[in-house]
């Protein structure tokens, strides 16, 4: 499912009441490739490490609960030849942060300061997690977060989403959540959220603005 292929949201005349934020590619500027760019000789290189040895389903495994050590120690079996950077993933995950994207950082902070309640919803390993809220405060200043490596169920699987609105109180119908992932969207709308594929902060803006949010 791509962003094309899923429409807006159907308007709502209930007014909303908290906003969710996804992390990876909403809030942070995360991509392997910042790191791995600077261990490899060319992008060619890049891709076929990142499509065959460190890939996205070994990453979610550890999105999904399961330890850093594991994973690492699962894939160099596998591929002794590239222990070394496999073990740059976990060890040197920071690098694959370019920084915060700020638009939207700052979508965040002007809901904050108007007091509206601001959430977090993201596929992150528990143990990158701790880091990044010691790395960027701010995530950690959220009115919560339900993080799946934390909860071990991930993203599209609607009992995360069900997770996020009992255990913060929400009504799915007044909670807005914005994700750069088309497919994740369809799934929360699936339980009655307000969803909207992210493009950008300005986007998120203007989406919120007209749900009647003081942004």
């Amino acid at each position: 499912m791509t962003h094309a292929d899923l429409p807006p949201a159907s308007p709502s005349r209930t007014p909303l009441e908290a906003v969710v934020f996804d992390v990876g590619g909403v809030l942070l500027d995360w991509n392997p490739r910042y790191l791995y760019r600077s261990l490899l000789a060319d992008e060619a290189e890049v891709d076929r490490f990142l499509a065959q040895v460190c890939t996205p389903e070994w990453n979610a495994a550890q999105d999904a609960g399961r330890t850093w050590a594991e994973g690492v120690a699962e894939l160099t079996a596998r591929f002794p030849e590239h222990r070394d950077l496999i073990r740059a993933y976990d060890e040197r995950w920071a690098e694959m942060v370019a920084g915060t994207l700020e638009e939207t950082v700052a979508v965040l902070d002007t809901l904050r300061a108007a007091g509206v309640p601001t959430y977090a919803l993201t596929n992150f390993s528990a143990e990158k997690w701790t880091i990044a809220c010691e790395k960027w405060p701010f995530l950690a200043d959220l009115d919560g977060a339900v993080v799946s490596g934390v909860e071990r169920v991930s993203k599209p699987d609607p009992a995360i989403y069900r997770l996020l609105l009992d255990r913060h109180d929400l009504t799915a119908d007044t909670t807005f959540y914005t994700d750069d992932v088309p497919v994740n969207v369809h799934a929360a709308r699936s339980v009655g959220l307000r969803a909207e594929v992210f493009v950008d902060g300005s986007t998120l803006r203007g989406q919120l603005k007209a749900a009647g949010l003081p942004v």
